[in-house]
């Protein structure tokens, strides 16, 4: 009998394989990994340090662990490099592997930005437990990091090293942090208490070098400004990993196109997670993950069932400021209603039929986000 094959260990992978073993002792189950297979929470890497949780007391069990208590094989440090999906078979450096069914869930690469100077490849990004650690070693000792990007990553980068007392710089090309996620008044919001805190800002400004000083790193700015310091941290973004699915002939957009029921363009062909788009929507969030998991588990246990998005708010790790957003959904036309509070910002998006589609909430308007929630539709 041929197994179910997931192709990737994270918190996607492995999310979805412990539900489909709640409906599925037996049928035989293998995870492909290219990493060492050790289970951790991504969410938990940018607010780590300061919490004085070391990168290996983030993964809570081993490849050898994950395996007995899922009953399956997990291959590690193995890369797909092919899918043929007429015969159902995957090429797994070199080895041929038959599937029953095929789940990618690939997660994203991190996008790179554009760098000159002698120093552009020193740039770290955080991406995995592997990258963490590695950010670990190099920020040992390090007195002031820049980081390049004011997203949800750098924000709560900029807030955890601070909180462990190192200097930071955010460069962001945007007007406000979280400028895809808030209006600008929560975005000023967040800035100003990270600024509180200690949390320096170049906003509107891009780094066009990084080049390596006396002592660290000195950055250029576009508007010819510099900074030094002793380690530089890109968070720019993500991109889906769609190459291999692509190079198969499966469709892809954004990300791997799926339909509701996580199923692609080929027959017995998944995706989840931060690699897939489910309907239009690519959310490199925790609950789109979760929700997907436990509908494609029963899919694959023989009951299909289709993915359903209800409201899902993100909770931004600021503690220095919280944030909470539910992002009105792509195409929905509407505007923003903002009240800015003594202790915070509370915005409401309405549609043009004067129904709630989405918020943003800081400082104590947080403690709304539950009751809020309750009025927005599901968004999937």
């Amino acid at each position: 009998m041929n197994p179910i094959i997931i192709v990737g260990s994270g918190l996607s992978g492995y999310t979805l394989a412990r539900e489909f073993r709640k409906l599925d002792k037996d049928t035989p189950l293998r995870i492909i990994t290219a990493d060492d297979g050790r289970f951790y929470s991504k969410p938990m890497l940018s607010n780590a340090l300061s919490s004085g949780r070391t990168p290996d007391q983030l993964a809570t069990a081993d490849a050898a662990q994950m395996a007995a208590q899922l009953n399956t094989v997990i291959q590690t440090y193995s890369r797909v490099n092919a899918i043929d999906t007429a015969r159902h078979i995957i090429s797994v450096d070199g080895q041929e592997l038959e599937y029953a069914k095929l789940v990618l869930a690939l997660g994203a690469d991190v996008i790179k930005p554009p760098l000159k100077g002698d120093a552009a490849d020193a740039v770290i990004s955080v991406n995995d437990l592997g990258d963490y650690t590695h950010f670990r070693a190099v920020i040992a000792g390090a007195k002031h990091v820049a980081i390049i990007g004011a997203g949800l990553i750098g924000c709560e980068f900029a807030n955890d090293l601070r909180s462990a007392g190192i200097a930071v710089d955010v460069i962001s090309t945007g007007s406000a942090p979280l400028n895809r996620l808030l209006p600008e008044a929560a975005g000023h919001a967040l800035q100003e208490g990270l600024a509180h805190i200690g949390v320096n800002w170049h906003i509107d400004r891009s780094v066009t070098a990084v080049d390596r000083a006396a002592q660290g790193y000195r950055l250029t700015l576009s508007d010819g400004s510099i900074i030094e310091a002793d380690a530089v941290l890109s968070c720019v973004g993500l991109r889906p990993r769609t190459m291999l699915a692509g190079a198969a002939g499966i469709h892809t957009a954004h990300g791997i196109a799926v339909d509701r029921f996580l199923a692609t363009s080929a027959p017995d062909v998944y995706a989840m997670g931060d690699c897939a788009e489910v309907e239009g929507l690519v959310l490199f969030y925790v609950m789109p993950l979760m929700n997907a998991a436990r509908a494609l588990a029963k899919t694959l246990a023989g009951e299909p069932t289709p993915v359903v998005y209800p409201p899902m708010p993100v909770v931004v790790k600021t503690p220095a400021h919280p944030v909470a957003v539910s992002p009105p959904p792509p195409g929905v036309m509407g505007e923003w209603k903002i009240e800015v509070l003594g202790s915070g910002v509370r915005a409401l998006f309405f549609d043009a039929g004067n129904k709630l589609r989405g918020f943003a909430l800081t400082g104590t308007a947080v403690s709304e986000k539950n009751a809020l929630a309750k009025e927005l539709p599901a968004l999937l």
